[in-house]
């Protein structure tokens, strides 16, 4: 059974087919923000043939870097890849405007490497805003949205459509909602609180209200962003340098060598905080909003306020900082791991304590915002809100942070919306095929308690979704959807043509010091490098030139053969599992037998399969091996060859 048989009947057979497009509705898609999930989410819907419509209340921030000027990062950058590959700009949009580029973690194995470039943010805004309005069918609006359109299709409600802030109607036949961190969104700095989700912009007041009364559950979470200091002033001299690759690797496939990268490349300064910085912190925290009650939402764990690094790790008597600059022209130095929303003089107190940075100018303080989230157990694995025809969720909307993790869901929520309009099977990544399909899958089984953040832990099959290879996985399903196209074949096709002839060439190549063994099997050595061996061996000189991502997925290929068919043996032995869907009419508060903390997480999450409901956190193997045996009767009983799962839309 092909991929697409084992995924498209239940999806056709559950949809709600939708009514014919009414006269006055002049859209198929309309996306709502114009962050990096909602560009993500418009060129997607544009990319399948779908007239579609970005609306934005500022247009010029198009992809604004609302906090850290860089893109990528461990797990981060995967993502990134894999945007790429699925056709997205946001890897063309980084290797355009990337000013130090960095692979991290190159002293461990390529299962957990990763891209990370820090960029200069107004060129990246720019490119971002360039190819949004040189995309073919996306319209550009400038307004807040204030209403959601509303209807009933079937007993169900429908949204087709906003009403902007002026009175406008934008109607759509489907709605792609990537509103960040602006909904009912407040920003704090000490006792200081005002409306807004970013500096200089308001906040979204009216649409989590038109969210509730759908019946949507919102919740409230925190995030944060340190000061921003004047490069004069900083006392360079005092700082550890950190550079970047002396050859960069780009983020895109498309990304030409020749001149990569196009922009100068800086370099970034480390400093730490100490025990004066911490005492001015310890004796002030009861000013910070977050100690103080002030705020509601929880921040992230793995990215804590310097204020929580300070009172959660006591033991701790530093904790590193990060200069980086936030573009070429300009003085403003992002201070990286002091995020903070303490008084405005209290930052600058312990920053004035920090070695280096005594002098430092302040450009503008740090502060926190907190905002509305939809519990995104409500969403199915296309990112649609499953009780409501016509609208799709994507980015901090849905409880998570960053702007690659956005990226990745306004991408997988862009095109399924244009392909539920065109009455077209939807597009799915499994656990196994893309950091995407875990991040999606994580988040519809969830109930948030803080910011999601992707990392290469959580995916169980990492060493299948290295980032060097997030073409061969996925540009074959892009293909098939149309979110690429036949450039983007003919470029892999001719790296898979270089690394096979390089790989045989290894496996054909006697070692110098004989006994039947082969370069191959020398290269299997944890100890041996391909560069290295392609530098000293004359029969590879011809490879001496040959791109990064071409040597690092044949060495790959050839050191992890052995554990990468044990993975995808793992993999086929669970695919039944992963594919049984939950049949929608199983009560699951009547399962007997069940702990009452497994019932009321399968009530409450109510996964679509057996697979995702083993990775609920609080459900244990024999809850899932219990709920197995009452899907199979409940097959049996219904008679059915297949068991009905949640609409796929």
């Amino acid at each position: 059974m092909s991929r697409d048989d084992e995924r498209a009947p239940s999806a056709r057979e559950n949809r709600h087919p939708h009514p014919r497009r009414p006269a006055e509705v002049e859209l198929d898609v309309l996306v709502v923000g114009g962050g990096h999930a909602g560009v993500e989410a418009a060129l997607a819907a544009a990319r399948l043939g779908c007239r579609t419509a970005l609306v934005s209340y500022r247009l010029d921030l198009l992809g604004e870097m609302s906090c850290n000027p860089a893109i990528g990062g461990l797990g981060k950058g995967q993502l990134v890849r894999e945007i790429d590959a699925l056709g997205g700009v946001m890897g063309l949009a980084i290797d355009a405007t990337g000013i130090q580029f960095r692979m991290l973690n190159t002293a461990k194995g390529h299962a957990v490497q990763a891209p990370r470039a820090q960029a200069d943010r107004h060129r990246y805004r720019d490119e971002i805003t360039r190819r949004v309005r040189a995309a073919d069918g996306v319209e550009l609006v400038q307004g807040g949205v204030s209403k959601l359109l509303i209807d009933e299709v079937a007993g169900r409600p429908r949204v087709h459509g906003v009403q902007t802030d002026g009175g406008r109607e934008l109607r759509a036949h489907a709605t792609v909602l990537t509103t960040g961190t602006f909904l009912r969104a407040l920003m704090h700095t000490g006792e200081a609180r005002t409306s807004g989700g970013r500096v200089g912009e308001a906040a979204c007041e009216g649409l989590s209200a038109a969210i509730e009364t759908l019946g949507l559950e919102l919740g409230r979470l925190k995030t944060g962003t340190p000061p921003r200091l004047a490069r004069e002033g900083i006392d360079w001299e005092r700082l550890e340098e950190q550079v970047g690759d002396a050859r960069p690797w780009p983020f895109s496939f498309a990304t030409p060598r020749a001149g990569f990268p196009t922009l100068p490349q800086v370099v970034c300064h480390a400093t730490h905080t100490n025990e004066r910085a911490h005492a001015i912190i310890r004796a002030n925290i009861h000013r910070a909003p977050m100690y103080a009650g002030r705020i509601q939402g929880q921040g992230p764990r793995y990215c804590p306020s310097v204020e929580d690094k300070v009172m959660r790790f006591p033991e701790r008597a530093r904790h590193g900082i990060f200069l980086e600059p936030e573009a070429l022209d300009t003085d403003v130095i992002y201070v990286n791991g002091i995020s903070t929303s303490l008084p405005a003089e209290v930052q600058e107190d312990f920053v004035h304590a920090i070695p280096g940075l005594e002098r430092a100018a302040f450009l503008r303080h740090g502060y926190a915002v907190e905002y509305d989230f939809v519990l995104p157990q409500a969403l199915d694995p296309t990112l649609a809100v499953r009780e409501v025809e016509g609208l799709y969720l994507a980015g901090q909307i849905n409880g998570t942070s960053g702007y690659e993790e956005a990226a990745a869901q306004g991408l997988v929520a862009g095109a399924n919306a244009a392909l539920w309009v065109k009455d077209e099977a939807p597009f799915l990544l499994r656990r196994d095929e893309a950091y995407t399909g875990v991040l999606v899958d994580d988040l519809t089984v969830s109930r948030p308690t803080e910011p999601y953040r992707m990392f290469s832990s959580r995916a169980e099959y990492r060493l299948l979704l290295r980032q060097d290879d997030a073409d061969r996985r996925l540009v074959a399903r892009a293909l098939e959807v149309g979110l690429a196209g036949p450039d983007a074949l003919r470029r892999l096709q001719a790296r898979l043509e270089r690394i096979e002839s390089l790989k045989t060439l290894l496996a054909r190549t006697p070692t110098a010091t004989g006994g039947g063994r082969t370069l191959a099997d020398d290269l299997r050595r944890p100890d041996r490098q391909l560069a290295e061996m392609i530098a000293t061996t004359p029969a590879l000189e011809h490879f001496v030139d040959e791109p990064d991502d071409v040597l690092v997925t044949a060495e790959a290929d050839l050191k992890y053969a052995g554990y990468i068919e044990r993975q995808r043996r793992d993999v086929e032995r669970l695919a039944r599992q992963e594919a049984t869907l939950i049949p929608q009419d199983l009560d699951l508060s009547q399962v007997r037998g069940l702990r009452n903390e497994a019932r009321e997480k399968l009530v409450s999450l109510r996964p679509a399969t057996l697979g995702a409901a083993s990775r609920i956190a609080g459900i244990n193997p024999p809850d899932v091996a219990l709920l197995a045996v009452l899907v199979e009767r409940h097959r049996r009983r219904s008679g059915s060859a297949e068991v009905d799962g949640l609409p796929l839309r």
